[in-house]
C-alpha cells in the first residue's frame, strides 16, 4: 500500500512537472493558439456540462429555487451559460487589461504571452464561481449574449471577407499559369456547388402538398444574391473577382441550409423532420465547428494582417515611424529605450474582445438561442429565433461583400485597399 502510493504521488509530481514544462515553453508566436485552445475546452466543458449536470443542478438550493420542478432543458441552458459566463469574464477581462498596449516594452505584453498556469488557474476559478451567482445574474447574461452573438457574427463574416480577398490576391500575385488555373477551377466547383445545394433545399424544404412560401423565398433570395455576387464583381468599373464572389455564395447556401434546419421539427415545411435530431447535431457540430475556426484564423491572422487587427502603432498597420514623434525630439539624440520598444504587431484588446463574443455565441448555438421551441432536450439549436438570426446573417453577409465591390466607386477619394 505505501509503495502504490509513492508512486502514485510519484507519477503526479511528474505529471504536474510535465504539464508546467510545456505551459513555461509556451512562445509569443503560439500563445495565440494556446488562447484557441482554452476556448476550445471551453466548448468541451459547455458540451458535457449540458449532457451531464442537469441533476447537479438540481441539487444546489440557490440555482433550483422554484417551487414547481423546471423541465431539465431550462438546467441545461442554465449549465451552458454559467460555463460561457465564466470564459467571457476571462476574455473580457483581459481585453479590459490590454487596453493601451502598443509597444513590447509594457508589462501587459508579457501578461498577454505568459502566466499560463495562473490563466488557467484563473480561467477555472471563473467558472467555478459562475455556479455560484444567483440565476438573475445569469438571466442578465442571457439576454447580452444574445447582442454579442450578434456582434460575433459579423465579425466573422468580415474575417471570411478578409480570408477570401487574402486567398484570391495571393495566387494572383503569383502570375503563373497554373495558379489561374486554380482560380477558375475553384471558382467554378464553388458556383456548381452553391446551385446544386440551391437545388436540394427546394427538393428537402418545400414538400409537395404544403405552402412554403417563406422557404421559397429564403431560397430564391440566396441564388439571386449568388448571381449578383458574380455580375456585380464582373463589372468593368469595379475592382472585384469572381473567385471570391464564388466562396461567399457557397457560404450564403449553408447558411440558408442552417437557417432552413433550424426550423421546427413540426413545422410541415421542413423536410428534414423526420432526421431532426441527426441534423440539429449536424448544425451543431458545424456552427462550433465555424467558431473554432474563426477564432483560430483570428488568432493566425492577428500576426500577419496589415490591417485587420494591427494598431495604429504597429509597423503592419502602414504606418512610418510610428513611435518617432514629430515634437520634442533633438536632432542626433538617440534613446535606447524608444530604439528597444518594438511595436506590438496587433491588437491584444481587440484580439480578446473576439474571443468573449464567441464565448457569447456558443452559448447561443448550444441553447438554441434559448428558445424553448424544442420538446426534446436532444434538439439543439432548433427554433424559429435561430432560424431568424441566420437569415440575417446571411443578408449581412452579401450586403457587406457588396460593400466591399461597390464601396471605391461610391467614395472614390478614400482608400479601401
Amino acid at each position: 500500500m505505501w509503495c502504490a502510493s509513492c508512486l502514485a504521488s510519484a507519477c503526479a509530481g511528474c505529471t504536474c512537472n510535465l504539464c508546467a514544462s510545456a505551459l513555461s515553453a509556451i512562445s509569443r508566436r503560439s500563445a495565440r493558439l494556446a488562447y484557441c485552445g482554452l476556448f476550445a475546452a471551453s466548448l468541451v466543458l459547455s458540451f458535457l456540462m449540458r449532457q451531464f449536470a442537469t441533476p447537479l443542478l438540481k441539487q444546489i438550493p440557490w440555482i433550483n429555487t422554484f417551487d414547481y420542478t423546471q423541465p431539465d432543458e431550462w438546467f441545461q441552458m442554465n449549465a451552458v451559460l454559467r460555463v460561457s459566463l465564466g470564459n467571457f469574464l476571462f476574455f473580457a477581462i483581459f481585453a479590459l487589461m490590454m487596453i493601451g498596449v502598443k509597444d513590447q516594452n509594457d508589462r501587459r505584453d508579457a501578461w498577454h504571452h505568459g502566466g499560463w498556469i495562473a490563466k488557467i488557474v484563473v480561467w477555472v476559478v471563473l467558472i467555478v464561481l459562475m455556479f455560484c451567482v444567483p440565476n438573475v445574474v445569469i438571466t442578465i447574461y442571457e439576454v447580452l449574449s444574445k447582442f454579442g452573438s450578434g456582434l460575433f457574427l459579423l465579425v466573422q463574416v468580415v474575417m471570411l471577407l478578409d480570408f477570401t480577398n487574402n486567398w484570391n490576391d495571393s495566387w494572383i500575385e503569383k502570375d503563373e499559369q497554373k495558379w489561374e488555373i486554380a482560380l477558375l477551377v475553384v471558382t467554378v466547383v464553388c458556383y456548381l456547388s452553391t446551385f446544386a445545394f440551391s437545388g436540394l433545399l427546394f427538393t428537402w424544404f418545400n414538400p409537395s402538398g404544403h405552402d412554403c412560401g417563406l422557404n421559397v423565398f429564403f431560397i430564391t433570395m440566396t441564388i439571386i444574391l449568388a448571381f449578383a455576387f458574380a455580375i456585380i464583381a464582373l463589372h468593368p468599373q469595379v475592382n472585384g473577382s469572381v473567385m471570391p464572389a464564388s466562396v461567399i455564395s457557397v457560404y450564403c447556401a449553408y447558411l440558408c441550409y442552417t437557417s432552413l434546419s433550424s426550423e421546427p421539427d413540426d413545422y410541415a415545411c421542413n423536410g428534414l423532420h423526420r432526421h431532426s435530431k441527426q441534423v440539429s447535431m449536424s448544425a451543431l457540430i458545424l456552427g462550433m465547428l465555424t467558431t473554432v475556426l474563426s477564432v483560430v484564423y483570428s488568432a493566425v491572422r492577428a500576426g500577419s494582417s496589415t490591417t485587420f487587427l494591427s494598431p495604429p502603432s504597429s509597423p503592419r498597420s502602414g504606418i512610418k515611424n510610428p513611435l518617432l514623434g514629430d515634437d520634442n525630439v533633438e536632432a542626433g539624440k538617440s534613446d535606447s529605450k524608444e530604439i528597444d520598444a518594438r511595436p506590438v504587431s496587433y491588437s491584444y484588446t481587440f484580439f480578446h474582445v473576439i474571443f468573449a463574443l464567441a464565448s457569447m455565441y456558443s452559448a447561443m448555438l448550444l441553447t438554441g438561442w434559448t428558445s424553448a421551441a424544442s420538446d426534446s432536450s436532444e434538439l439543439m439549436d432548433v427554433g424559429w429565433t435561430t432560424v431568424w438570426v441566420r437569415i440575417c446573417t446571411e443578408w449581412a453577409t452579401a450586403a457587406l461583400y457588396i460593400w466591399t465591390l461597390v464601396a471605391p466607386l461610391l467614395f472614390p477619394d478614400r482608400d479601401f485597399s
